[in-house]
């Protein structure tokens, strides 16, 4: 079994992000601040300023000593996003932001509220190498691999503007899924550092749930057989979208290399190591994947490979403006919802937020750029 991706899913080396405490594990900030010359106790007290109070910026961090507050803010706390604007909708319940990283790169996430949680959908690349025709971020291309505190960040801002009221009433972050822009398998290594950090409980990470954490994929089959062997529990989630090769191959570029046959296999050897149930996601396109005969066969095919250990979630397209590709009829996605159930597999339709304000993955950085 593969252990790192092949060469082609690297990104290109674009400005690389500056070192930040969130890069750093707990053995790292103690050698960051010996560095500095500081006493090794303020390495905690850094982390928990930064994962429990959700400070990024040590002219916050009131019991530091004024005269180093500066020289903490220049090693470990460089400004790694700033925002371009923030975007609302649906009654205020969703906001979608545009980052400006250091070097210009630009990224989104999307925070989204719901009765009963609050969910970042946050990005692991600036842009996306999976080249997926129907997706904004994929035709844009690949800029580069975020780093793991350009992650992790976005988790403690959105946290911050939760607690401080900033998307309605005050409330708490419960909820992260890796389906912004990138491919978060494709940057393996950061990802799972950033799902570390996301998870541990302070001070040395922001303490969400590894249980309300989703990682989603193309369908990258050596990294899926790696992230089961991690220790995680967190969700895995496989961006399907059609159940046959022949469709795959032109829907999912990266099925010439490992096709559905293959990622089945791996999704059942994630679920079968960790005990979680795995998510199928299916963008239902007009005309291209909504066939009854396609829903009769994905969930043939999935009850073969995963039997109860699957879900599938039916994602009504977010079509991009000037893009041939558009989201099928309610009729159309009733029935095939219809189908896949019939055959004994778990099907819904995914509860669709931010369609007047270029939610779809990359709309928001294309329309920028």
């Amino acid at each position: 079994m593969a252990t790192d991706l092949p060469l082609v899913f690297e990104a290109p080396r674009r400005g690389k992000a500056p070192r930040h405490l969130a890069d750093l594990d707990a053995a790292g900030r103690v050698a960051a601040v010996t560095e500095l010359g500081l006493p090794k106790f303020r390495a905690d007290q850094l982390a928990r300023q930064y994962y429990a109070r959700l400070n990024a910026d040590p002219v916050e961090m009131t019991d530091l000593p004024a005269g180093v507050r500066d020289s903490i803010g220049q090693a470990l706390f460089p400004e790694l996003m700033s925002p371009v604007r923030h975007i609302s909708c649906d009654d205020g319940s969703t906001r979608k932001t545009l980052w400006r990283l250091h070097d210009g790169t630009l990224l989104e996430s999307v925070l989204m509220r719901y009765s009963d949680r609050t969910t970042l959908c946050v990005s692991s690349q600036a842009g996306c190498g999976m080249a997926c025709p129907f997706c904004a971020t994929g035709q844009g291309g690949l800029d580069r691999n975020l780093s793991t505190a350009e992650i992790v960040d976005q988790v403690r801002a959105a946290a911050r503007a939760m607690r401080d009221g900033e998307v309605g009433e005050p409330g708490r972050l419960s909820n992260i899924v890796f389906m912004g822009m990138g491919e978060p398998l494709a940057n393996y290594k950061r990802v799972i550092d950033a799902v570390r950090r996301i998870t541990e409980p302070p001070p040395n990470g922001l303490g969400i749930s590894q249980r309300s954490v989703t990682v989603s994929t193309v369908g990258l089959v050596p990294a899926i057989h790696r992230l089961a062997g991690e220790g995680l529990s967190v969700r895995l989630a496989v961006s399907l979208h059609t159940p046959d090769d022949e469709l795959r191959d032109t829907l999912v570029p990266v099925n010439n290399r490992w096709p559905v046959s293959e990622v089945l296999e791996a999704a059942r050897a994630y679920a079968d190591t960790t005990g979680r149930r795995v998510s199928i996601e299916y963008a239902l396109i007009r005309d291209i994947n909504d066939q009854p005969w396609r829903a009769d066969l994905l969930g043939k095919k999935l009850k073969a490979a995963l039997g109860p250990l699957v879900h599938v979630n039916l994602i009504p397209l977010n079509p991009t403006p000037g893009s041939k590709w558009d989201a099928s009829p309610k009729p159309v996605e009733r029935e095939f919802v219809r189908r896949v159930n019939e055959q004994g597999v778990t099907c819904t339709v995914r509860d669709t937020r931010g369609q007047e304000i270029a939610a779809a993955c990359g709309q928001l950085a294309a329309e920028e750029r």
